[in-house]
């Protein structure tokens, strides 16, 4: 998710030599022109969109989508420092200008495949917040399960990152891709067939696992589909895709369960997936390219993973379940446990690096401390902004009566100036440095605070939308100027040629910090949930005052984040191969 500046070359894949000028050129070689070189010495290097763990997606929920907007931005920073690199060494070679890339159909084509794939994919993260409240009722779901929803989806999401772009590598990433996205197509449709809260789980969980399967097979595919010259418009498409998907999800999802009901729209809200999946699925045999790229490393850290995995589940079980059954012992013995796991995981990622194997975290980026001080803001960040419309929407739909379509046009004044503050971030980060993180994450600190305090003050009956839209549009407004050139921040803290490895376990990061967030938040809503009557008022005061305490939670994990903001370093690393100083 780096966003890289203007003429400076860009980190190889985490996982040995990235598709470089070979890869493009085998893949499709009459997309360079003749005499010119695809991956010149001025971007020689493919983008650190790196396949082990998709940076932005979207991926990530609504709540993860903000994430992916990085994407294009990094594209098409990459894209015009590669281009001006070919201009220079083909005018030197030749005397002249070199001939503009031709990219063949078939590669248009491709792309829109992928589009669609990653459209469906952050489309499901934003149009889920508004069903929740619905599912609540239809399945008589517990509260947990509202967690457990957004939660299991964005681990599993950020655990199938780590081994699918390996996969995909040696593979071939339209299969990857093709099994990720018949996966998520299957899945979906066992989510609308749920009859009770554990299948909706396990349903969702899998949803995830194939989302993070899929989605960083699209950043690969277009590194292999496109040179540097053309690369930019194709991610600059992506991250058009990326912002309409995001404001678009609670729309249709409120459009959906106000045309169908509260007892089967929830579920038509998974199954719009289905005929847009199986198209997509027709249209990916048909037109991906198919192949697989080497990679120069020949094996992964399978129980370097297993415990990872571990002791992530052992952390938000107890977070998710404890408030809903009283906080039992159990539920203290299995926090302990998944620390003692995470520890153990460290351990045995530093035995792994030093018999020169691969481990899934390389430990030698953590001697650098700002680049762990930017790993755990990007964990903070994220466990703030993601839990954002999860507590709106139960408030907006439980507690004060709205419909599914009035809660998701609440959340419309933050998406939209998410793609505004998206779109300028690149051009603000090259003139202010760090401080467009600083302004960025102050802004949603103002905003969180703001909703925060509009819940306090005004009476539960008296709420309306447009109370929320001011603190939501500037909330909106920093989160775009923050998720785009955040990365691209914190991997300067490391060498230039540990950058892909940061990116990834930065990617991974994310991920981790909105499932927690989302457990953290959901037992404080949960936890101070008290209605003391029966009466419309009594269960909007009930709710406004729990979702009053879930916001400033929330708030206060922003205050975290800015703070964490300095430890970066003021302005990325200059062409040199350092990392930047802060």
């Amino acid at each position: 998710m780096t966003d890289t500046p203007p003429n400076e070359p860009v980190p190889e894949h985490p996982d040995g030599p990235h598709h470089g000028a070979h890869a493009g050129a085998h893949a499709l070689p009459d997309v360079v022109p003749e005499g010119a070189n695809p991956e010149p010495h001025a971007g020689a290097h493919a983008a650190p969109v790196e396949t082990d763990a998709v940076s932005g997606d979207a991926s990530a929920t609504r709540s993860e989508t903000a994430v992916a907007t990085a994407v294009a931005a990094e594209a098409s920073t990459v894209s015009g420092a590669a281009a001006t690199g070919a201009a220079r060494s083909g005018a030197a070679a030749a005397g002249g200008r070199p001939p503009a890339p031709v990219v063949p159909q078939r590669a248009w084509n491709a792309l829109i495949v992928l589009m669609v794939g990653m459209f469906m994919a952050l489309l499901d993260t934003t149009i889920v917040n508004v069903a929740l409240p619905t599912i609540r009722s239809s399945l008589n779901a517990s509260e947990a399960t509202l967690s457990w929803i957004i939660s299991g989806y964005a681990l599993a999401f950020g655990l199938a990152l780590i081994p699918s772009g390996r996969v995909g590598d040696r593979v071939g990433h339209k299969w990857v891709f093709f099994t990720g996205l018949a996966l998520f197509t299957v899945a979906s449709l066992f989510c609308g067939l749920a009859q009770n809260d554990l299948q909706l789980i396990v349903a969702r969980v899998v949803q995830g696992l194939a989302g993070g399967i899929f989605v960083p097979a699209v950043t690969a595919t277009i590194q292999l589909l496109f040179v540097p010259q053309v690369r930019g418009k194709a991610f600059a498409i992506m991250g058009a895709v990326i912002g309409v998907s995001t404001a678009l999800g609670p729309i249709v999802g409120g459009l959906i369960i106000q045309a169908f009901g509260d007892t089967n729209g929830w579920r038509l809200v998974f199954w719009v997936n289905l005929p847009i999946g199986v198209l997509a699925l027709i249209a990916a045999a048909i037109f991906l390219p198919a192949g697989k790229e080497g990679t120069g490393r020949t094996g992964w850290d399978l129980f370097g993973f297993a415990l990872l995995s571990a002791g992530l589940i052992a952390l938000l079980v107890p977070l998710i379940e404890g408030q809903d059954q009283g906080w039992p012992a159990w539920t203290f013995v299995t926090l302990g446990a998944g620390v003692l796991l995470l520890v153990a995981f460290a351990f045995w990622e530093v035995r792994v690096a030093k018999a020169n194997g691969s481990p899934l975290v390389p430990p030698h980026l953590f001697s650098h401390p700002n680049f762990t001080g930017g790993v755990v803001l990007a964990f903070v960040y994220f466990a703030a902004f993601t839990s954002i419309f999860f507590t709106i929407s139960l408030l907006w739909q439980a507690g004060l009566g709205h419909t599914a379509l009035e809660s998701g046009l609440v959340s419309i004044p933050f998406a939209i100036a998410s793609i505004i503050g998206s779109a300028l971030s690149d051009r603000l980060a090259k003139l202010l440095g760090r401080n467009v993180l600083v302004i960025g994450t102050g802004l949603v600190v103002v905003g969180l605070v703001w909703v925060w305090l509009v819940l306090l003050v005004v009476d539960a009956s008296d709420l309306t939308s447009w109370d929320l839209f001011a603190p939501l549009f500037i909330a909106g407004f920093g989160n775009g100027l923050f998720i785009a050139p955040n990365a691209q921040f914190i991997v300067a803290t490391v060498d230039r040629s540990e950058a892909g490895s940061a990116s990834g376990v930065i990617s991974v990061m994310q991920r981790v910090g909105s499932a927690i967030g989302i457990a953290i938040i959901g037992s404080v809503l949960f936890g101070s949930l008290t209605i003391t009557g029966h009466t419309p008022a009594a269960v909007a005061d009930g709710f406004a005052s729990a979702a009053a305490n879930a916001l400033a939670v929330s708030a206060a994990f922003s205050v975290v984040a800015l703070l964490l903001v300095f430890a970066l370093p003021k302005r990325v690393a200059a062409p040199g191969g350092r990392p930047a100083a802060g």
